[in-house]
């Protein structure tokens, strides 16, 4: 059974967006993106939300500009390979490696659990929110930015259940940003 990742990156008092939805600050060095690279390279399917699907479009296009480092040509040419499936009942179509899926995600990543192949990523506080609240999420990655925005999107979903979890692994990198890796016990 595939594994369901949620992985973003997180300010120090549990944001991924602060409070006017900016993300600028998650932006990673050439480091962290190297380790992204990887992450990314290792697992199957990513699972967006309208909104970070929408964010992520730059990837579509980025070798057009002629300041892209090799590292983010790098994450381009990963990105577009992976097959994704955005959920949303706003949009009318996706382009792109991607599929539009615009009934209840809950069945759609059940089912996708139950099939073979590279285990599955989620992104983006709604979806991920929404899975959790199901159950459904086996692993959590933050990547812990140094700064607190007092407010904003919250990476965890308030639940009406506790949930135990297990450290898995850490990572401190060179510009501070913390990797921490659990999963459900």
């Amino acid at each position: 059974m595939r594994k369901l990742i949620y992985s973003m990156t997180v300010s120090l008092d549990g944001y991924i967006a602060d409070p006017d939805g900016a993300i600028d600050w998650t932006a990673p060095d050439e480091e962290l993106l190297r380790f992204h690279n990887q992450r990314v390279r290792e697992t199957g399917p990513q699972l967006y939300g309208r909104h970070l699907y929408e964010t992520m479009l730059v990837w579509e296009t980025i070798e057009q500009d002629p300041n892209t480092s090799d590292v983010m040509l790098e994450f381009a040419r990963i990105y577009k390979e992976k097959p994704k499936l955005v959920f949303s009942r706003e949009l009318d179509s996706v382009i792109g490696n991607a599929t539009l899926e615009t009934g209840d995600p809950g069945p759609v990543v059940e089912r996708l659990k139950q099939d073979p192949g590279k285990d599955l990523a989620v992104g983006g506080a709604g979806l991920a929110s929404s899975l959790m609240k199901l159950d459904l999420i086996d692993e959590y990655l933050l990547f812990i930015a140094p700064v607190i925005l007092g407010g904003g999107t919250p990476y965890f979903a308030d639940l009406d259940h506790r949930l135990n979890l297990e450290l898995v692994e850490t990572r401190t990198f060179a510009s501070r940003v913390i990797y921490a890796h659990y999963r459900r016990v």
